[in-house]
């Protein structure tokens, strides 16, 4: 990652910038409602006003920088230059571009490297993931590792086996950066698809890998489907595209932002058709902590908060 130096008032001027005049300089559409502005972002509505954002469903907010680090996959140095321009900082080390949100350029994977040590040693030394699980989805062309950054890719296909999806994640111990591929089509996140009734619905391609290795036996006859988000997109294309599920688990994180968006996700589920839905909330913060737990590691606990939209929510529905 490159290393940037900025003055503090270059950092208060990044977290200071009107939010609406840079999406809308990236392509993005905002609307008016009453004395803020509204963005549609994958994950939901963001309520924007000047310079600060809170989002509706995921209950976090805050400032400028925040705000482009979370929905553009920047840095925290390469969020302050995008805000401000390319000639903010005194020193650069190496070299990335910000990417927009939005662009003209057709989705297109990253470079494969060589080989997959990086991913394979994080996947199974970090994360914990089982070796013949991962191996499945290699052989699959669904995970591999890029040439430039060595991140885990995670790949999305389309009904006819085309990929049209792909996040990132770093392998790296000094990086928790993690973001989709430009372009790519949300309804067509990481997935596999079995024969059974049942899907599996998860918020990240490591929850969902996670929960087929607690859960490997058989577990090649079933669908899961990672969001990448709390979005219900993903979650509904499974069902359209393949009739035969009819009962679908929410696997979400065991927090309040998980909790709505199984809500979210159920309402669009029985407007869908008529489905079977379960909320399956992990124990800890979400099941990749359940897996370090299973292993005798220290987890993330579950960080669920009383509010007056989760109140009413059932586990089951």
């Amino acid at each position: 990652m490159p290393y940037i130096k900025f003055t503090e008032q270059e950092k208060e001027s990044a977290n200071a910038v009107s939010l609406v005049d840079y999406l809308t300089a990236h392509g993005e559409s905002v609307k008016r409602v009453g004395r803020e502005y509204v963005w549609e972002a994958p994950s939901g509505k963001v309520s924007i006003h000047g310079s600060e954002w809170y989002s509706q469903y995921e209950l976090v907010g805050g400032g400028a920088i925040g705000f482009v680090q979370k929905y553009f996959g920047l840095s925290y140095p390469d969020a302050v230059r995008s805000l401000l321009g390319n000639n903010a900082g005194e020193e650069v080390i190496g070299e990335r571009k910000p990417p927009s949100i939005k662009s003209n350029k057709p989705f297109e994977l990253p470079e494969k490297h060589t080989d997959m040590r990086r991913v394979y040693g994080y996947l199974i030394l970090e994360r914990l993931i089982d070796r013949q699980v991962l191996n499945r989805f290699v052989k699959d062309g669904l995970i591999y590792e890029d040439a430039d950054y060595h991140n885990a890719v995670f790949v999305g296909k389309n009904s006819e086996g085309v990929p049209v999806h792909a996040q990132k994640r770093a392998t790296s111990a000094k990086s928790d950066f993690k973001g989709n591929v430009d372009n790519s089509i949300a309804e067509y996140s990481f997935h596999f698809t079995g024969t059974s009734e049942y899907l599996f619905v998860f918020e990240a391609p490591i929850d969902m890998l996670a929960y087929i290795t607690m859960h490997k036996q058989g577990w090649e006859n079933h669908s899961y489907v990672a969001l990448c988000s709390t979005s219900d997109r993903a979650a509904l294309q499974m069902l359209k595209d393949n009739p035969h599920l009819k009962t679908v688990y929410l696997c979400l994180d065991n927090d309040s932002a998980g909790l709505l968006g199984c809500k979210r996700i159920a309402d669009s589920v029985h407007a869908l058709g008529d489905y079977t839905i379960w909320r399956v909330p992990p124990q800890n913060k979400d099941w990749d902590e359940d897996l370090k737990a299973l292993n005798g590691r220290e987890a993330i606990p579950a960080e669920q908060k009383s509010t007056p939209e989760t109140n009413n929510i059932e586990l089951t529905m």
